[in-house]
């Protein structure tokens, strides 16, 4: 199975997937050992590599630490078109369907196809959603798009409903990296239920009963980022409480 295919059995089989986000510019060779290890210990189903602003050139070689140290599946989880690699397995090829900034739903897109077409990862058209999380983001900012306010859960189904239309095969509903407040899971609970695609969410989930509840409510894919960045052995408390 590819990974598209894999992430929806398991969704259908009800097992929530765990994976990881993996900023290259705040790793080092360290690190990156300590998070294979623990992703392979702990049964990590995917890292997601990328972030919002890359400065260094070290996305190829942190992509390629992952795999030898952990043998999970490495998905690119692209700022811009610069964030590409052949060494991934997969990419999330986002449509920022939240925003009204044609350079996200489409443009940059254009620019990448050609390269992806050529390569061998597998692209998988994924509809992203940024939610207020009560702080400004790198995303927001990056993005120059406004969020969905964290109490319209009405809008945030509405979208989700026209992704899934539009034929995109993942919805990943995002709070952004350093997130004061996560995605409600009241919000996840009603996008969850209004579509047939699996849900991905992130941003702001930082302890185990975060990761839980946001589970409960009905993503399919949680996944940590800062809180791993602080504590790498947090990965354990998580994964422990989300397929448990």
């Amino acid at each position: 199975m590819n990974i598209l295919q894999t992430i929806s059995v398991r969704k259908t089989e009800s097992q929530k997937q765990l994976a990881v986000l993996v900023d290259p510019d705040k790793a080092d060779d360290k690190h990156l050992k300590q998070l294979g290890k623990l992703a392979a210990d702990h049964k990590v189903d995917y890292f997601f590599v990328g972030g919002s602003l890359l400065v260094n050139n070290g996305l190829d070689s942190c992509i390629r630490l992952l795999k030898e140290q952990s043998g999970v599946p490495v998905i690119l989880f692209p700022g811009n078109t610069l964030q590409m690699s052949y060494h991934a397995d997969a990419i999330l090829f986002l449509s920022l369907i939240s925003g009204r900034n044609a350079e996200m739903l489409i443009g940059r897109h254009v620019v990448a196809a050609p390269y992806l077409k050529l390569s061998n990862v597998e692209v998988i058209g994924t509809g992203y959603m940024l939610i207020e999380s009560g702080r400004p983001t790198a995303v927001s900012y990056m993005s120059n798009s406004v969020p969905i306010p964290s109490d319209k859960d009405d809008i945030a189904v509405c979208t989700a409903m026209a992704g899934e239309m539009l034929g995109l095969k993942l919805i990943f509903m995002d709070a952004g990296s350093g997130a004061g407040t996560p995605v409600s899971a009241s919000m996840v609970k009603n996008v969850s239920q209004s579509i047939e695609i699996p849900l991905i969410v992130g941003g702001g989930i930082n302890t185990p009963e975060l990761a839980q509840a946001t589970a409960i409510a009905g993503a399919d894919v949680i996944v940590i980022g800062n809180a791993v960045e602080k504590d790498p052995a947090v990965i354990a408390e998580i994964a422990s409480a989300i397929k448990n």
